[in-house]
């Protein structure tokens, strides 16, 4: 990925500054970074935990510099979300310009222009030159539970189908698509029906090439499942929870192509892995992978709240209106 001139004037500045600078400036934590985890411990619920009681004050590119002027290399990204980098100054400057314009409108009551736009380029980008619409939301978990309801309409089935190891978030209908019952859905039950676990490609582990795999997957879906009640397959192109895993080549076209030949939806859940993170715009195309609807959000707004639905125009077409939205 090429940096426009600004960015790159930006990332050699902060360069300079990093040899010059003294990272460290107080143990770590420091004092003020403990005054304010004494704070989030009475106000903050456990459940929202943390990994560093440090408390980040600002950031530039790569580097974070915390409430008592440590710096650190921001290896984390906000999970994913800060691929271009902190203060990144075209994104600084496109959300300044549109503050000074409009905070919020609904655009199901009163559109405007940037939805369609960005629907556009997203059209341009997925894998596949075929016809696709977009839907916006605020959250890839959102994003993921507006897949499944459209494929629910567009096939009149309720069932769907993800992979072992999968992750896909923490509301009520991601919970129960997750792999990890700990920490994600403890105590948090019932779950939402009709979701079933399939076994997905880990070489690594299973030693199967990527036919051997999916035609273990294809037999789960067809005797534990049944077509005739399978709405949506939803798979991570390479999943990242709790280590990465690279299915086996072939395993995700096989899948797709029975798939398609059974009425069934195809979902790639890119919220993790797209957005150039793989090397690719998104990591279906390592694997020739065309689907039906994919799923992006974290980096695709450089760190605001967005997430997106983007599909085959006959599937996204399926709700009625008003059907799909949100605020």
């Amino acid at each position: 990925m090429t940096l426009t001139a600004p960015a790159a004037a930006h990332e050699a500045a902060h360069a300079r500054e990093l040899t010059r600078a003294e990272l460290l400036r107080t143990e770590v934590p420091g004092p003020e970074s403990r005054r304010l985890h004494a704070e989030r411990l009475e106000h903050v619920p456990q459940g929202v935990s943390w990994a560093l009681p440090v408390y980040i004050e600002s950031g530039s590119g790569a580097i974070l510099t915390d409430v008592d002027g440590n710096r650190f290399v921001d290896l984390g990204s906000g999970i994913g979300v800060t691929t271009v980098g902190h203060a990144d100054p075209a994104v600084v400057a496109a959300a300044s310009a549109q503050l000074a314009k409009l905070t919020h409108t609904l655009y199901t009551v009163t559109p405007y222009r940037g939805y369609a736009e960005l629907a556009a380029k997203l059209a341009e980008r997925t894998p596949g030159d075929h016809a696709k619409k977009t839907m916006f939301v605020n959250s890839g978990a959102e994003a993921v539970e507006n897949a499944v309801k459209i494929a629910r309409k567009h096939t009149g089935r309720r069932a769907v189908a993800v992979l072992d190891h999968a992750f896909h978030g923490r509301t009520m209908l991601t919970m129960a698509m997750n792999h990890k019952a700990a920490p994600y859905g403890t105590g948090f039950g019932p779950f939402a029906g009709d979701v079933h676990r399939v076994p997905n490609s880990y070489p690594y582990r299973d030693g199967l090439d990527g036919a051997e795999a999916a035609a273990r997957t294809i037999a789960y879906l067809e005797r534990r499942i049944g077509v005739g009640e399978l709405a949506a397959v939803i798979a991570e192109p390479i999943q990242g929870e709790g280590g990465f895993i690279v299915p086996a080549e072939g395993y995700l076209p096989a899948l797709q192509r029975w798939a398609s030949a059974n009425g069934v939806v195809f979902v790639a859940d890119e919220i993790q892995s797209g957005l150039a993170r793989t090397g690719r715009w998104f990591a279906s195309e390592h694997f020739g992978l065309v689907p039906d609807l994919v799923l992006t959000a974290k980096g695709i707004a450089g760190g605001l709240p967005l997430a997106g639905v983007t599909g085959r125009a006959e599937i996204m077409d399926a709700a009625l209106p008003g059907g799909l939205g949100g605020t």
